[in-house]
């Protein structure tokens, strides 16, 4: 019996153009495919619709408007620029901290994405 290949992540966000924004026009990804409500980055992220993802599997969309991110999933992503990087972000994304060094020497910051998923910036090890 074959093994099934992971493909990519996916996470639920509520603004499609806000939320492209984020991942391309500030964190410099690029977009692979876009099918309007699902749009896959070249880096093994998806992004859909919440609201469309949640009819297509559950039939509907649900009735709770919280924030999709949950706490419970951090998206990592690299950089040589790092005080560049954390320079850039605009005033309103809700920073978790600022730069700092981790127990294992790299330098990160973390911050919320516009659905409230965690990303964490670092520095290469």
């Amino acid at each position: 019996m074959a093994k099934p290949v992971f493909i990519n992540t996916l996470v639920f966000v509520s603004d499609m153009k806000r939320s492209v924004a984020f991942y391309c026009d500030l964190l410099g990804q690029t977009i692979a495919q876009d099918h309007g409500d699902f749009v896959q980055l070249e880096n093994g992220l998806a992004l859909h619709n919440g609201p469309a993802l949640e009819t297509t599997m559950f039939g509907s969309p649900t009735d709770e408007r919280s924030r999709y991110g949950r706490g419970n999933l951090v998206l990592y992503f690299e950089t040589d620029e790092l005080e560049a990087m954390l320079a850039r972000m605009p005033q309103e994304t809700e920073l978790i901290h600022p730069i700092e060094t981790q127990a294992w020497g790299q330098k990160v910051f973390r911050c919320y994405d516009p659905d409230g998923h965690i990303v964490e910036v670092g520095e290469p090890m």
